[in-house]
């Protein structure tokens, strides 16, 4: 302390310096080894007199206030801090030093962009000052204040009318926009108001006992009406949950109007309602018109077969019994008889297959098609024994699908490729499977090198009665590809044709493969 009495010597307030020496020379020999240690302290500590004059200071509250002993040592501490920190604090310390013993307040250094705290403190007859760093102190007291103002924004900003209630009172304290426009109500006005006075009589009710029932629950959503300044109510999504909002236990209310919405479901649910009723009445309909179908269906077919059956005996009787008599004309009618008949029975018989298709389809199958084709061809020899046709095919085709319809589909293709090869004296007929574009399909294909036909009318083939070449060309009905259609819609797949001009054509099946059950 003898080197901080000499500075005193030194400096040119020496009248006031003398006044205070008594102080200090009286402490001397008790401060004499705190203050040695108050050198090493990383807070800066500076003595003053009773007018608050700089006495001594520590090297860690000179590198705080950037100056040197010498520099302060006998000035007023508001005339060594800066002339806008005196200003804004000097009146505030005294008025805080009469009433209480210290006045803590932060200082901005903006040159290095820290924060420093001054702690003022009486200490006997004189003053201490202490510095200390307060940056991440200030700063996390900076990120709360920026905190709290974004959540304010958000609140404030957020679509959805929200507000806020206390918990105890019920007391609403803040409020949005979104909420003042959607209840027409003022700002002023609405914070005035306790949370029930925004419900139907009632309803505010429920929401208080859900809070108490469930205090630490998740926020929770419901639908309930709201009233709003004009009287008029709306339904509402709302959600609440408990929040601690600057220190006050309350709870967060947000909503959404859903009346638009509520109105749009209302009118959807009703015309789904009757699209379903509508919808019914016409299965019903068909059902009932495919059951009338499949009945005439059956009453013609058989009724015609009877008829036709009679007729085509009596023309066989009648060319057996009387053809000694008959000349050649009456011959050749009796055989066109036959011949309309047989025609007429096929007709017939393609018609009930076309009509009865959907009650066929069964359960499907792995199966192989090659011993479904040999009894075919075998068929078809029979039928034209002279013929000199070459059958192509792989030793085994496997393909999942339904062995009945597949069955009537390759006999139609088939005849249809025989009867079209007919005017070939080297004709061939190919089956085979191909991989589909679509994955897990197959593609049948029977080809031949037959008539053909013009591809522009490749559209017209597949429909009932439509042929490309005339009955006394070709004989047939018109049937048989509308069948091969209807077999690969029953599958759920489709059908094609190609030809290259009018030199064969190949007819195409897909078949879309769904994996069988293994048992």
């Amino acid at each position: 302390m003898s080197l901080l009495i000499d500075k005193f010597k030194l400096s040119p307030h020496d009248s006031a310096r003398e006044m205070t020496l008594e102080c200090v020379n009286s402490a001397l020999p008790s401060m004499h080894q705190e203050w040695s240690l108050a050198d090493l302290s990383l807070d800066g500590i500076v003595l003053l007199d009773d007018k608050r004059a700089v006495v001594d200071a520590n090297p860690r509250a000179l590198v705080f206030l950037r100056t040197s002993l010498s520099a302060i040592s006998g000035y007023s501490l508001w005339d060594v801090v800066s002339q806008e920190v005196a200003t804004q604090h000097e009146e505030a310390a005294e008025l805080a030093l009469s009433d209480v013993n210290h006045y803590v307040f932060v200082v901005h250094e903006s040159f290095e962009n820290s924060w420093v705290e001054y702690t003022l403190r009486r200490n006997g007859a004189g003053f201490v000052l202490n510095l200390r760093e307060a940056g991440p102190a200030q700063k996390y007291q900076r990120m709360l204040e920026d905190s709290k103002r974004s959540n304010q924004l958000i609140f404030e900003a957020n679509p959805n009318a929200m507000w806020v209630f206390d918990k105890s009172s019920y007391q609403i304290f803040a409020v949005n926009q979104a909420a003042i426009v959607f209840y027409g109500i003022a700002r002023k006005t609405f914070l005035n108001l306790g949370m029930e006075a925004l419900f139907p009589e009632g309803e505010g009710i429920q929401l208080l006992h859900s809070l108490h029932a469930d205090k630490d629950g998740p926020p929770e959503m419901r639908l309930c009406r709201q009233k709003k300044k004009d009287g008029k109510e709306a339904l509402v999504e709302l959600a609440w949950s408990q929040v601690n909002w600057n220190g006050r236990q309350a709870v967060l209310v947000s909503l959404a109007d859903i009346s638009d919405r509520h109105i749009a479901d209302t009118a959807l649910k009703k015309s789904n309602a009757e699209l379903q009723q509508s919808l019914f009445a016409q299965q019903t309909e068909l059902k009932n018109v495919r059951h009338d179908l499949l009945t005439f269906t059956q009453a013609v077919s058989s009724d015609l077969q009877d008829s036709l059956h009679v007729a085509h005996n009596f023309a066989a009787r009648l060319a057996e019994k009387y053809s000694p008599v008959l000349d050649d004309q009456g011959l050749h009618y009796v055989k066109r008889i036959q011949a309309s008949m047989s025609q007429l029975a096929r007709l017939v018989d393609d018609l009930r297959t076309l009509a009865q298709l959907p009650l066929r389809s069964g359960k499907p199958e792995m199966l192989d098609l090659v011993p479904i084709c040999r009894p075919l061809f075998a068929s078809l020899r029979k039928l034209d024994p002279d013929r000199n046709v070459t059958i192509e095919m792989d030793s085994r085709l496997t393909v999942f699908a339904n062995r009945g319809l597949l069955t009537i589909a390759l006999t139609c293709l088939l005849d249809n490729a025989w009867k079209f090869t007919a005017k070939k004296s080297e004709a061939w007929i190919k089956v085979g499977l191909l991989p589909g574009n679509v994955a897990g399909e197959l593609v049948l294909v029977v080809a031949d090198n037959g008539a053909g036909f013009d591809p522009i009318y490749s559209s017209n083939l597949f429909t009932a009665f439509q042929r490309l070449h005339s009955s006394a060309e070709f004989p047939g009905n018109g049937l048989g590809l509308a069948i091969i259609k209807r077999v690969a819609q029953v599958h759920g797949g489709t059908v094609w044709a190609e030809s290259s001009d009018q030199m064969g054509a190949s007819f195409f099946m897909s078949l879309p493969q769904a994996q069988p059950d293994i048992a």
